[in-house]
């Protein structure tokens, strides 16, 4: 293949994958500016009315109290600035205002599905309660890290329900990657420790390891991850390299609950944000990307492997914003 025709290619994808986005992403954007809409509807003047109006639009769109705060402490500035600023505007400074709030929150290492050429194998440890799509996430890792060239591996280290387990060996069969695991009951930790031994001794560049979705006792779970990095660190000293927490997006201020609970019990490094396409709650994003100070790293936008995203801030906002329906 030539370079044109793998640029051509890629430019394909690109394009392929931002309708996806378009499209998951329809539900929330419909939502999203009917409440703006009302909101504003009749006035000529962004005046103080108008911002406590868009304040509760933007907290029923699931944006959260904390960021919906921020965002028009943002747009109050602009205001303050032009005194004869119009609700015909509103919507360009809006976006100004949440692209920027999203510049100032940490940022993905990478655009694609890549990892660090001096971490073989990559470690990735992901956590969330079941039902979120964590099992479904982990798999569609698996294809797009596969997709682009990189050799990987599954670890079932979820020991505690069997159906996790054999979930996880489903997608290993569908996406064609080796998995490792005992039955269930067995030890997380020791499923841990031979997932990286085995991704060593393959030379894999990805492992990534499951983890038991219990958030019952906050304590215990915390001890179990911890006993789990460990573990991996005695085999390889830097591991887990990430701590990916998968959350369900179209439970809007749940997962927000969700991540409190997480990130306290254990040192997360990267959120995937999932089930977008399904609701009207994906302002949730926002909220997560600004409250938590961790990278948004991947967002689920559709049932297709290629429907898990790398998330890329600009294009998010672009599709929250586009009009077309």
């Amino acid at each position: 293949m030539g370079l044109f025709d793998k640029l051509f290619k890629r430019n394909k994808e690109q394009q392929e994958q931002k309708e996806a986005l378009d499209e998951g992403l329809k539900k929330t954007k419909e939502g999203f500016f009917s409440k703006i809409t009302k909101a504003i509807a009749g006035k000529d003047k962004v005046d103080t009315e108008v911002l406590d109006e868009l304040e509760n639009a933007l907290i029923a769109s699931d944006v959260g109290v904390e960021t919906t705060v921020a965002i028009i402490s943002r747009i109050e500035s602009r205001v303050s600035k032009d005194k004869y600023l119009g609700t015909s505007e509103l919507n360009r400074i809006l976006q100004e205002e949440i692209m920027g709030m999203l510049t100032d929150a940490p940022s993905n290492d990478f655009e694609t599905f890549d990892t660090p050429k001096d971490k073989k194998p990559y470690v990735i440890l992901v956590v969330g309660v079941n039902g979120v799509g964590k099992t479904t996430t982990i798999g569609k890792l698996a294809y797009n890290f596969k997709k682009n060239g990189k050799n990987v591996l599954m670890g079932a280290a979820d020991t505690f329900r069997a159906a996790a387990v054999d979930q996880l060996t489903i997608w290993s069969e569908r996406v064609g990657v080796p998995i490792v695991k005992k039955e269930m009951g067995s030890d997380p930790s020791a499923v841990a420790y031979d997932s990286v031994e085995s991704g060593m001794a393959r030379g894999s560049d990805v492992v990534i390891i499951d983890t038991a979705g219990r958030l019952h006792n906050k304590f215990y779970l915390m001890d179990e991850l911890s006993k789990i990095r460990r573990v991996i660190s005695k085999k390889m000293p830097d591991a887990p390299h990430e701590v990916l927490l998968v959350l369900d997006g179209s439970t809007g201020q749940n997962a927000i609950e969700q991540a409190k609970h997480f990130t306290a019990a254990t040192q997360v490094t990267a959120i995937a944000i999932t089930k977008l396409d399904g609701t009207a709650k994906g302002g949730v994003v926002l909220a997560i990307a600004n409250q938590f100070k961790i990278p948004v790293k991947y967002i689920g936008v559709g049932e297709k492997m290629e429907d898990l995203q790398i998330f890329k801030k600009e294009e998010f906002v672009d599709s929250l914003f586009s009009l077309e329906k």
